[in-house]
Order: C-alpha cells, then sequence, then structure tokens
C-alpha cells in the first residue's frame, strides 16, 4: 500500500469510526445488543475507544510504512479535536435534527 493510500485510509476510518456511535443503530460498537436505548455518556465512551482504534490502526500503517515518529502531548491534542470535529455530522443527527412528522409531544 502506498503512502498516500494509508493517509486516505486512516482519514476514512477516522470519519467513519467518529460517526459509528451516532448513526449506525442501539448497539454497543454496532455489534453488542443492549437492553436500553444508548445515552449520551455511552456514545462519547465508544467515542473514545473509536479513537484509540484508529490511532491503533494508524500506528500500525506507520510501522509498515517505515519508523515510528515519537509524538507529544499536542499531537494527541489536534487529532483528538479533529476526531471530534469529524464526529459533528453524526451528532447533529442523533441530537439536534428534527425529523419530518415528528411533534413536540
Amino acid at each position: 500500500m502506498t503512502q498516500s493510500a494509508s493517509v486516505w485510509l486512516v482519514v476514512l476510518a477516522a470519519l467513519a469510526g467518529a460517526n459509528l456511535p451516532f448513526f449506525i443503530n442501539q448497539r454497543l460498537l454496532a455489534v453488542v445488543p443492549l437492553k436500553s436505548p444508548k445515552s449520551l455518556p455511552v456514545r462519547l465512551l465508544e467515542l473514545v475507544l473509536c479513537y484509540f482504534l484508529v490511532g491503533g490502526m494508524a500506528l500500525l500503517l506507520e510501522q509498515r510504512a517505515g519508523q515510528i515518529v515519537p509524538q507529544g502531548w499536542e499531537f494527541y491534542a489536534i487529532t483528538a479535536a479533529l476526531f471530534l470535529t469529524l464526529a459533528f455530522p453524526g451528532f447533529v443527527y442523533r441530537y439536534l435534527y428534527k425529523r419530518h412528522g415528528q411533534g413536540h409531544g
């Protein structure tokens, strides 16, 4: 896999992983069925877990390409902020978008 393809794979995985807790279904990580609908804290926990899964995949791809470059806390703060930004469409869809035909009561 080329370096460019690896970068795009990580970006697409981050986009999918950031929106997974909000879009897909009421299952934990889209696999484990729950007895009640997912609450916001559960979705945020899923979001953090997806951040680390995508980060692990990125590390593996970087290791395959060559030496892993050590990063400081600034790198992780920026990537976490970017991950939250990528999650915005899913959050809006789940919590802010009013569906047609639903009333206020």
